[in-house]
């Protein structure tokens, strides 16, 4: 791996524990102790992942986590003190991909920097989720978006691209190729697994959220991704092969 692991986090103690256990595993490693810093080493820096404390010396480490996910599909794994379940679902949905809780064990943080990566580097390569059909085409067509799986590409009625992370991507992928089924919150954690994704509970319900803001025109009145009370969701918009 050529690109370094950014490490933001406000305690130099922690970011040496981690810059130590990270490059005996080979992993290169950059730091930065406030989001000012983590900007600026971002704009300098290529980076393959990296990882956030929720508490930056009185920063707001959801917000940065919110405002890099919107800027970037770099990933991001959480690493803080708090140990709220609460903490866990909303680091989730504001799209981050994992959530370590200090203190931690460095053998379980490479661990979980190994399978996050695994599962971009498997996405990218791959072209498609896991459990995508092969035959037939590589775009799809709903209500004027167009799905592209190959160049991993949506884009909205008017020819623009929506950014969509990895995880939306793969969501709406799977939703998009089985329109009118039901699928359980099991059944798309099962799908998405596929990748090494180890979601808590209910997170899928924050990934769908995600999507909806933007692939919806109104999230809060869902008309292609429905709930199915009880059940999941179901993809209920019109999509065919183009």
């Amino acid at each position: 791996m050529t690109n370094p692991i950014l490490i933001v986090d406000d305690e130099p103690e922690v970011r040496a524990l981690l810059r130590q256990g990270l490059e005996a595993e080979g992993f290169s490693v950059v730091e930065a102790g406030s989001g000012a810093e983590a900007d600026a080493q971002l704009a300098a820096h290529p980076v393959s992942l990296l990882t956030l404390d929720l508490k930056l010396g009185g920063e707001d480490g959801l917000k940065l986590a919110r405002d890099l996910r919107a800027k970037r599909n770099t990933p991001i794994i959480m690493i803080t003190g708090k140990s709220d379940p609460i903490d866990r679902v909303v680091g989730l949905e504001l799209g981050a991909d994992d959530y370590i809780a200090k203190p931690f064990l460095m053998r379980e943080v490479v661990a979980r920097v190994r399978a996050v990566l695994r599962r971009y580097e498997a996405s990218l390569a791959a072209g498609a989720p896991m459990d995508a059909p092969a035959a037939g085409g590589s775009r799809y067509a709903f209500e004027g978006w167009t799905l592209d799986l190959h160049r991993r590409e949506v884009r909205d009625p008017g020819g623009d691209l929506c950014d969509l992370t990895t995880a939306e991507f793969n969501l709406l992928a799977l939703l998009v190729q089985r329109p009118g089924r039901v699928l359980s919150r099991d059944e798309l954690m099962d799908l998405l697994k596929g990748q090494d994704w180890t979601p808590l509970d209910r997170s899928i319900d924050g990934l769908v959220a995600r999507l909806r803001r933007k692939i919806e025109p109104q999230s809060e009145r869902p008309q292609l991704v429905k709930t199915v009370r009880g059940v999941g969701y179901v993809f209920a918009g019109s999509a065919k092969r183009i």
